[in-house]
């Protein structure tokens, strides 16, 4: 089947991904501006901030739980000095990529990414495009849906990175059940089109995943069987 290429991108949900400055999560983290890799230290203060409130994408996050999650050994005075050092210092670097405008708000005690400035968040992406292939399925739009499903899947790179959060875990939880629904759904939907190379493709990703899931197995064995691989399907 050819869904993947019937349906406009920009019906998908995932304009997100366009944005000049993208904090990417799903793996291992990367901070890109304008498609480009920007070198940010692994395991520093900035990637643990950007990490955090990429979590948090579109909500604010008192300053008192940065602190306490950056700077756990530190009293709030100088845990404060430290978190508006490394936002002067994002500032400096993803400044020019957003027209001047700070990567990173704060006001009222209260930190959050500047999304209307053109910041971006993969996992953000990533539900979008998700519900965006839900809607489609519910409205009877097959072809988008596997549309948005197709780029859902490419974009989970890995599971979530593990940010200073402990939320993180529980996140990294959620976006794998996502995603391995997407899977499945995808594998069923080219079964039932009777495309089971195409079908094949998404079961063996699931299972890479999730070796226990029964019903995946199943459809493998179905999938064989249907091509007159009786043998393979033992």
């Amino acid at each position: 089947m050819n869904d993947y290429h019937q349906t406009d991108p920009a019906e998908l949900g995932g304009e997100g991904m366009t944005k000049p400055v993208m904090i990417c999560l799903l793996g291992n983290f990367r901070l890109m501006q304008r498609s480009e890799l920007v070198p940010i230290r692994a395991g520093g203060k900035s990637e643990a901030l950007l990490a955090y409130l990429g979590l948090h994408h579109g909500r604010r996050v008192p300053r008192e739980r940065l602190v306490q999650a950056l700077w756990p050994t530190s009293d709030l005075t100088l845990g404060l000095n430290s978190l508006n050092n490394v936002v002067y210092n994002l500032h400096k670097l993803l400044g020019p990529a957003l027209q001047g405008a700070a990567p990173v708000l704060h006001e009222e005690g209260y930190y959050q990414l500047n999304v209307t400035a053109g910041i971006g968040v993969d996992v953000a992406c990533f539900d979008a495009l998700v519900e965006t292939g839900d809607r489609r399925s519910r409205a009877g739009n097959l072809t988008a849906a596997v549309a948005a499903y197709h780029r859902a899947v490419d974009l989970y790179r890995d599971d979530l990175y593990l940010s200073p959060d402990p939320q993180s875990i529980v996140e990294r939880e959620r976006l794998r059940a996502r995603y391995l629904r997407v899977l499945a759904q995808l594998a069923d939907h080219y079964y039932q089109a009777n495309d089971y190379t195409a079908a094949l493709k998404y079961i063996w990703q699931l299972l890479g995943r999730d070796s226990c899931r029964e019903d995946a197995h199943r459809l493998v064995m179905r999938c064989y069987v249907r091509r007159g691989e009786r043998a393979a399907a033992l």
